[in-house]
């Protein structure tokens, strides 16, 4: 499920978020939940992570990367918390992450300020996008990768997502990772991230 700059910038911008423009590396991080799957735990990276921007001489680059927006059957089975497993509120979240560590182990994208969540308990399959379930709060909700195998790609989500959003190949977390240690050095460490649905997209 990929899509084009131009249909990531016309649905960010419908739903009244901001867009960034400056040349070099003033980076659109935005996630995308594919609504195809009707709420289902699939296990699968059958929604994406897509980043824009324009480099040093202005022109737009833009990469999507298969991903999960959502969390695993694991932790959806086997809750950390009584509210339920997170997961993550569509919405525009300004300056939410910095460039630190994963569990303490590679570098990543860390949440830094309060995030809203959904909390599902029911283990029924199906994920629960119920206003009332909402939380808000710091959770760990990072930007990281799935399998470490140089030039791997993870095909189920199992235990690697139990809220964050998780980019399957390893190729791809690295060029993520390169694009937004260049961002830092101009902008600063800290990004908006984004999450829209697919039915948002024309």
């Amino acid at each position: 499920m990929c899509y084009t700059r131009e249909q990531i910038e016309t649905a960010v911008k419908a739903k009244g978020y901001k867009w960034f423009t400056s040349n070099n590396y003033d980076v659109n991080i935005v996630g995308v939940r594919n609504a195809e799957t009707e709420g289902k735990v699939t296990n699968r990276f059958d929604d994406c992570v897509t980043i824009s921007y324009k480099d040093e001489s202005g022109e737009w680059n833009f990469h999507c990367f298969d991903a999960t927006t959502d969390p695993g059957s694991h932790w959806e089975k086997n809750i950390m918390r009584k509210e339920g497993v997170a997961i993550l509120k569509e919405g525009q979240y300004r300056g939410s992450h910095k460039i630190g560590l994963h569990a303490g182990k590679y570098e990543a994208l860390r949440q830094q300020k309060p995030l809203k969540v959904y909390r599902d308990n029911d283990k029924d399959g199906v994920y629960d996008f119920i206003e009332e379930n909402v939380h808000e709060g710091i959770y760990g909700i990072n930007i990281h990768r799935a399998t470490s195998r140089e030039g791997g790609k993870s095909t189920q989500v199992d235990k690697w997502s139990a809220g964050c959003q998780v980019i399957a190949a390893n190729k791809d977390f690295k060029l993520f990772m390169e694009i937004v240690n260049k961002a830092a050095k101009v902008w600063g460490n800290s990004f908006t991230y984004t999450l829209i649905n697919s039915n948002d997209i024309a």
